[in-house]
C-alpha cells in the first residue's frame, strides 16, 4: 500500500509539471479608440493610455476605471489648469461675498447716498479747519515779518527767538499745505469708491418696483 501511495503521488506531481502553474485570473481591459470603436485586451491598452479605460470582471461588470496616463509635462499642465480654476472659483466666491455685504450695508440708493454725503462732509470739515489754521499762520507770519523789518529784514541779525518762530512758522505752513493736499486726495478716493459702489449696487438693487 505504501508503494502504491508513493506511485500515485509521483504521478500527480508529474501531471502538475507538465500542465505548468495555474494562471491567476485577470480582468479584461476595454476602451474606445480614436474612431469610437470598442477595443478589448487582457492587459492595459496602449491606444487608450491618454483617454482612460476600464478593467472588467470575467462577468463583464466594471472592476475599476483606469485613468489617463500623462507625461510629466502634461501632468504639470493639468495641475496648473486645476490651480488656475481653483483661483477663479475662489475669486468668484469672494466677489459674491462682497456683493452680499455691500447690499446688506446699502439696501437702498438713499442709504448709500446718505453715507456718501456724510463721508465727504467729514473731509470738507477737516479741510476747512486746516485752511483756517493756515490763515492764522499767515497772520502770524505777517507779524513776524513786521518784527524782522526792525533788523533790516536780515534774518541773521534777528534774535534767536525770532529766527526760531520764523522757522517754526515756515514748517507749520508746509505741513498744513501737505495735510490739505492729502485730504483732497482722500476726498477724490472716497468719491471714486462711492461711484464704483453705486454702479455695482444699481445692478444688485435691480429695476425699481412699479
Amino acid at each position: 500500500m505504501i508503494a502504491g501511495a508513493l506511485c500515485l503521488a509521483a504521478g500527480m506531481a508529474a501531471a502538475q509539471i507538465q500542465a505548468g502553474p495555474i494562471p491567476a485570473s485577470s480582468g479584461i481591459f476595454s476602451c474606445k479608440d480614436s474612431h469610437g470603436r470598442t477595443v478589448t485586451a487582457d492587459r492595459p491598452i496602449a491606444e487608450c493610455l491618454g483617454t482612460g479605460q476600464q478593467e472588467l470582471n470575467p462577468s463583464g461588470t466594471v472592476r475599476r476605471s483606469v485613468g489617463p496616463s500623462y507625461s510629466t509635462k502634461e501632468q504639470e499642465l493639468r495641475e496648473e489648469r486645476t490651480r488656475q480654476a481653483g483661483l477663479v472659483k475662489a475669486a468668484q466666491a469672494e466677489e459674491r461675498r462682497r456683493e452680499r455685504a455691500l447690499l446688506s450695508r446699502y439696501p437702498t440708493a438713499q442709504s448709500h447716498g446718505r453715507e456718501r454725503v456724510e463721508a465727504l462732509s467729514q473731509i470738507d470739515s477737516i479741510v476747512h479747519a486746516a485752511r483756517l489754521h493756515l490763515e492764522r499762520l499767515g497772520l502770524e507770519r505777517h507779524r513776524l515779518d513786521n518784527e524782522l523789518e526792525f533788523y533790516g529784514n536780515d534774518v541773521q541779525k534777528a534774535p534767536a527767538s525770532l529766527r526760531l518762530q520764523l522757522t517754526e512758522n515756515i514748517q507749520s505752513v508746509a505741513a498744513q499745505a501737505r495735510f490739505i493736499e492729502q485730504q483732497e486726495e482722500d476726498r477724490s478716493r472716497v468719491n471714486t469708491r462711492f461711484e464704483q459702489e453705486h454702479l455695482r449696487l444699481v445692478q444688485l438693487w435691480g429695476p425699481p418696483s412699479p
